[in-house]
């Protein structure tokens, strides 16, 4: 009798599992809220409360344009005051030529409050091996803008431009002796400086060594130049200062006049 009962259990129906079923039916009581979750912030998001007014500039703007902010939010935002996705606002913001970081947030009732850091031009930038030209922030970074106002060129390999903005910083004050300003600086694929005077001089600066730094190259040269060339009469288009203890200067060509 004992195995006959033991078998009448074991082939019982689900309808005679009470903890089974009682799983199950929290299982689709769970799926049912969540359906129902979903649907309802559905319809907050497409119901006409909360709606979204205005979108605020903390600040002044020099290179964003007014026209561009307004773009930008007619394309990003969306939903009401409690649906809106900031990051897709933030991220669509931050796509503008001359933004380099965006912070949005909503302000009550009706509005966002958008924070904006612009790109703040140090240089032009063209890549070593000619492509399109760029600009370079005061932090190094490359980024796409047009200026018109007059930048200093960084010419280099890609990813160089923070090493090149540091060395132009390095060495444009050591420049002051002879009043001159750096017009362009540039750093071959093997690590040797060109440097543009504001005169039309190419200064070939060559590589740090262990016992001469590029900085002292130009140093030494500044505090000599000047009477080096009232001594020789000439005006040099190309100086050398890949020399350890010294600088050799070429000739500018017939009809080049000193600026």
């Amino acid at each position: 009798m004992a195995k006959a009962k033991r078998k009448s259990n074991d082939n019982a129906g689900f309808w005679d599992r009470p903890q089974l079923m009682n799983l199950i039916a929290d299982l689709l009581y769970f799926a049912a809220a969540l359906g129902l979750g979903y649907a309802a912030t559905l319809a907050v998001a497409r119901l006409p409360f909360f709606p979204l007014r205005a979108v605020t500039v903390a600040g002044p703007l020099q290179e964003v344009t007014p026209t561009q902010v307004e773009y930008a939010a007619r394309t990003a935002v969306a939903g009401n005051f409690f649906t809106v996705n900031l990051e897709a606002v933030q991220s669509a913001f931050e796509k503008l030529p001359w933004v380099r970081k965006a912070e949005v947030r909503r302000r009550w009732p009706d509005g966002l409050e958008l924070d904006i850091e612009e790109h703040v031009a140090a240089a032009r930038w063209k890549h070593a091996e000619g492509a399109e030209a760029r600009l370079v922030n005061r932090q190094g970074e490359v980024f796409a803008a047009a200026s018109s106002a007059e930048l200093p060129l960084f010419v280099g390999p890609e990813g160089m431009a923070p090493l090149i903005l540091a060395r132009y910083q390095e060495l444009q004050p050591l420049l002051a002796p002879i009043g001159r300003q750096p017009q362009s600086l540039a750093l071959s694929p093997r690590e040797a400086w060109q440097l543009r005077l504001d005169d039309g001089v190419l200064l070939d600066l060559g590589r740090d060594q262990a016992k001469s730094r590029v900085s002292e190259r130009l140093q030494r040269f500044t505090a000599a130049y000047r009477q080096a060339a009232e001594r020789l009469k000439v005006r040099a288009d190309v100086i050398d200062l890949r020399y350890p203890n010294g600088f050799a200067m070429r000739v500018a060509r017939a009809g080049e006049g000193k600026k």
